[in-house]
């Protein structure tokens, strides 16, 4: 592999001996790359201090440049040059990748096969640094449909000309795109290549027939125009339109640009797994926390039958009234709107009055949280399942629940993200 054309040091590069400090920025020097961790980077070792390093693999020796350097103890840093390459490194299908470029993605320089075990590894680390839980097996199962266009939903930052595209890596700085390899091509051809004044970003989305909603954003992230382009034209829509989505056998309505799962094979799979790890019974009552447009609760009703019943609590009200949509033709499901918080969940159980039986909970990246997981281990519920789309906020939220007498059972990762470091877990958790 070469040099990074974009590099501005040559071979004669500074890679002696550097003081300590906040001083390393821009300088260059080798490094044998160890271990992959969390967040697309994996761990070297310089003069005693921890190197970040994008853009390699474990067991390479590369010229690495140090891009940030905030903390005596450790520097983040891009591999500019790969001097000794690493089975599984590929060229990256994208040309935005790379150091100083695109932030989107982590892993274009890796297969596809090679990324799913990065993935594993760093599952594994979470869990036995933050949870305390060692060997515990992951094994991260590919989706259908390859490592490209999965990308259903997205948000594309736009930059003071108008021109869209994705911000560079812990950077405010946006890398202006004309495509985007991992987004379904429909929504990617209906941002990037236009110009979009007076927007901070666009969110857009392509549903289940192939109709794309755009909703442009203001400098202070608020919606100000959506727009659906279907085969019959492009047709202004304000407030945000619906979308269909078509999973666990059925079709869903969703808020055009709202939250569903991006890879369009991910909640087919996660049902499948949250549906096999809460074995809801006949007349047994379930709490769908962070419901969104009503998923799980929906695929959880029919199994506690016309005596059971199903609570889906969401925040937002776009996704409540989906919801209300989604499951008006079954009695056992009702949506509570409220925050999913220490005291929202406390008011809830009081309302509730007898424990549930099973809690299926979907927090956003930062977790439940140690009192919420807390709150949820004291209903005594026969079985949590939790599905996390951080390994990190996981084991934290693992590591409370065990706190409170709940152990890991079982956990199932998908790899619903493929190009980034992101990975999807469903964990089982029940009383120790």
């Amino acid at each position: 592999m070469g040099k990074d054309p974009a590099a501005p040091h040559g071979s004669q590069a500074r890679r002696g001996p550097l003081q300590r400090g906040l001083g390393w920025v821009g300088t260059e020097f080798e490094v044998t790359v160890g271990p992959v961790a969390h967040g697309g980077q994996c761990v070297a070792r310089h003069e005693g201090r921890v190197v970040f390093v994008r853009h390699s693999l474990p067991g390479e020796r590369v010229v690495v440049r140090v891009t940030e350097d905030r903390h005596p103890g450790y520097c983040r840093a891009d591999a500019v040059e790969i001097l000794e390459a690493a089975p599984g490194r590929v060229q990256p299908p994208c040309a935005a990748s790379g150091p100083g470029r695109c932030g989107g993605c982590d892993w274009q320089h890796v297969t596809p096969a090679l990324q799913r075990e990065l993935k594993a590894a760093v599952v594994r680390e979470q869990l036995a640094r933050l949870a305390k839980l060692e060997d515990v097996t992951v094994t991260v199962e590919e989706l259908p449909g390859g490592p490209l266009r999965w990308r259903s939903r997205a948000r594309f930052a736009v930059d003071r000309s108008g021109a869209p595209g994705l911000r560079r890596h812990r950077s405010h700085d946006v890398f202006v795109l004309d495509d985007c390899p991992i987004t379904a091509e429909p929504a990617a051809q209906a941002v990037l290549g236009s110009r979009w004044p007076n927007t901070g970003a666009v969110d857009v989305a392509v549903d289940s027939a192939g109709v794309v909603t755009t909703t442009r954003l203001d400098r202070r992230g608020h919606p100000k125009e959506s727009r659906v382009l279907s085969p019959g034209g492009e047709v202004p829509r304000d407030p945000v339109g619906r979308a269909g989505r078509h999973a666990a056998g059925r079709d869903w309505e969703v808020e055009g640009t709202g939250f569903w799962q991006v890879h369009p094979a991910a909640a087919d799979a996660l049902v499948a797994a949250v549906t096999e790890y809460a074995q809801v019974h006949a007349g047994e009552t379930a709490l769908d926390l962070y419901a969104g447009a009503g998923l799980f609760g929906g695929a959880l009703a029919p199994a506690a039958g016309p005596d059971g019943r199903i609570v889906c609590v969401e925040s937002d009200p776009a996704a409540c009234a989906a919801a209300d949509a989604n499951l008006a033709a079954l009695p056992q499901a009702e949506v509570w709107q409220g925050d999913v918080d220490a005291e929202g969940l406390a008011g809830l159980l009081d309302e509730l009055g007898d424990g549930p039986d099973v809690v299926v909970l979907d927090p956003p990246r930062a977790g439940a949280g140690a009192a919420v997981s807390r709150l949820i281990a004291g209903t005594g519920a026969r079985v949590v399942v939790y599905v996390a789309c951080d390994p990190a906020a996981l084991a934290r939220d693992v590591a409370a629940f065990a706190g409170a007498g709940y152990r890991l059972a079982s956990l199932r990762a998908f790899d619903a993200f493929p190009m980034t470091a992101h990975v999807e877990c469903v964990a089982m958790l029940v009383p120790a």
